[in-house]
């Protein structure tokens, strides 16, 4: 038995603490920032009841068929939008990272309080554990957390991360993930096509312990397009296997799995529309057609370039 008075069992009984304090303290990347540009985000959600795909966009403020594209769900489905999601689900929604008070972060999430509503349950159970209830305090300027008015708008502030929209050079768009009791570092990474050394890197660590409740941006491959800098559409970024609408609802543009290539198509949405035909050309946007030559083959493609004052830029 160790005596309770040596050094070695007081340093073991110390270090054991801090130990302990470590597991039950989550941190979140913080990226320093002094400018008004914002990029697009994702935060990994894990829904805490089921909810119809309209109910989780309002959580957010998100456009419902964003959100379906961000997680490759087919939105030809009849009344997509009243879909019913199963609890526990894992989902990408997609954000807007700002910079606000010098540091990223996404406040365009609103919530309205209900009935036994708690800041504590609105932030570990409806927004799975992305906010606390001390930063929800804070950005609201509220001095009795249990005291909460029923339909009270509340900020819910989002972790998000920008890095200059690249991980080592490469495009990437990055994802705000809650870490849980069965995840590792390398499980992570594996997941996301991502290293453990370029999620140490990102996130600031000197080691791969994580602990539960800890918020990593974990760096998603995206393709990134080339639209010129005046279309409403310029910088536009997809994850890989994520989908993305742009240009009034009317294109679709995918990346992956396979390449890092973006590949954009006329959308299943498309109803009124600007011409999507490449000039001197029958091909449509994303059409490819491959010929013979006495070169060798021959290939030309329509592709999309941006919505340009509400037309649609091919070629």
């Amino acid at each position: 038995m160790p005596n309770p008075e040596t050094p070695s069992f007081f340093t073991f009984l110390v270090l054991t603490v801090l130990a302990a304090a470590a597991l039950v303290t989550s941190k979140s990347t913080i990226e320093p920032c002094s400018n008004s540009d914002s990029c697009n985000a994702m935060l990994g959600y894990t829904l805490y009841t089921d909810l119809k795909v309209s109910e989780v966009a309002s959580l957010f403020q998100v456009d419902p068929i964003a959100l379906l594209l961000a997680n490759a769900i087919d939105i030809s489905y009849p009344d997509v939008e009243n879909h019913i999601l199963p609890s526990q689900l894992f989902l990408k929604i997609p954000i807007s990272c700002s910079c606000v008070d010098g540091i990223r972060k996404s406040v365009s999430t609103h919530y309205k309080t209900r009935p036994s509503d708690t800041l504590s349950f609105i932030a570990d159970s409806i927004y799975s554990g992305l906010v606390s209830s001390d930063q929800i305090r804070e950005a609201n300027s509220i001095s009795d957390p249990s005291v909460l008015d029923v339909g009270q708008s509340l900020t819910v502030p989002l972790p998000c991360t920008c890095f200059n929209g690249t991980d080592n050079g490469l495009p990437a768009v990055y994802l705000s993930y809650v870490v849980s009791d069965v995840d590792t570092l390398a499980g992570i990474a594996g997941r996301y096509s991502t290293t453990i050394t370029d999620l140490m890197n990102v996130n600031a660590m000197g080691g791969t312990t994580i602990a539960v409740g800890d918020i990593l941006a974990v760096p998603l491959p995206a393709c990134a397009s080339s639209f010129p800098r005046y279309a409403s559409d310029f910088g536009l970024i997809v994850p890989n296997g994520s989908y993305a609408i742009t240009a009034s609802h009317c294109v679709q543009c995918s990346c992956g799995p396979g390449n890092l290539n973006l590949y954009c198509m006329p959308s299943s949405l498309a109803v009124s529309c600007s011409s999507m035909q490449c000039r001197s050309s029958n091909l449509m946007v994303g059409n490819v057609t491959m010929q013979q030559s006495s070169a060798g083959c021959n290939v030309i493609s329509c592709k999309y370039g941006g919505f340009v004052n509400g037309s649609i830029v091919t070629a």
